[in-house]
């Protein structure tokens, strides 16, 4: 995809997501996030949205800078009007401050691809996800995927945010491959496993678990997950169910890469 068109999912998604929570009870709980209710799910991207428009606007800095506003922070409108007309003007604000940037510009983003179109991606899957979200809690019928999208958020989810590595940590190819496959827009992914280790830092926690990562070229998949862009992407982030989509090959490595995938994102 290109970076006119990450934009105009931004504003196509956002949009959607704005107009079936305006018509959704406040408190109807959210499948996806189980914790949270449509006001939450609202709150939590006029956050997301903000923040980025900061990091964006004020790059190349990045969340210690006191000028950006990080997520969750600031003082919550106490009514849903209020809050929707808080989403308004947040949502318009990153859009606008993405349309004024280079894509090739730097800026801070935690995956490590420092550029303002980094965020350009990682937002049109935000707004995209969520819209679901939105969707599944007011008991609507799912609005269509678009499949470009959808295809590159098959990509996104396992190559950046499953299979990234931190500048502390290790991850070693166990030299066993699985292939993913959208069956409508006919791209195939070759998925990697690795084991990865390292100690976190900050927190101090030691990790020796396995893990997955795409790759251009590898050993012969030993399994072969297939679906629709939109099936896949949503069975991806816990959205959809597994039975959309079709597996064939091997079924312990079909396992392994379901079992590694079903952990929570953090």
């Amino acid at each position: 995809m290109e970076y006119p068109d990450f934009l105009d999912a931004i504003r196509r998604e956002s949009a959607r997501f704005r107009a079936v929570l305006a018509d959704c009870d406040p408190s109807a709980r959210v499948p996806g996030c189980p914790e949270w209710d449509a006001a939450d799910l609202l709150w939590h991207l006029i956050g997301v949205q903000r923040f980025w428009a900061g990091v964006v606007q004020h790059r190349p800095a990045g969340p210690d800078d006191e000028r950006i506003v990080s997520e969750g922070s600031g003082e919550r409108p106490a009514s849903y009007a209020e809050l929707l007309a808080h989403f308004d003007e947040e949502s318009a604000g990153l859009v606008e401050a993405l349309a004024a940037a280079d894509p090739e510009e730097e800026a801070w983003h935690w995956s490590g691809d420092h550029r303002v179109g980094t965020t350009y991606r990682r937002q049109a899957h935000e707004a995209l996800i969520h819209r679901v979200d939105a969707e599944q809690a007011a008991g609507l019928a799912l609005s269509p995927l678009d499949p470009a999208l959808a295809e590159d958020g098959v990509a996104e989810v396992i190559g950046v945010m499953f299979g990234g590595v931190p500048p502390w940590g290790t991850a070693t190819p166990t030299g066993e491959t699985v292939a993913v496959r959208t069956t409508d827009t006919g791209r195939e992914l070759l998925v990697a496993f690795r084991r990865f280790t390292g100690t976190d830092p900050d927190s101090g926690t030691t990790y020796d678990e396995d893990d997955l990562g795409l790759v251009d070229t590898g050993p012969e998949p030993s399994a072969t997950v297939s679906g629709t862009a939109a099936d896949l992407d949503l069975w991806l982030w816990k959205r959809g169910p597994a039975d959309a989509l079709e597996v064939e090959g091997d079924r312990i490595s079909h396992e392994k890469l379901a079992g590694i995938l079903a952990a929570p994102l953090n």
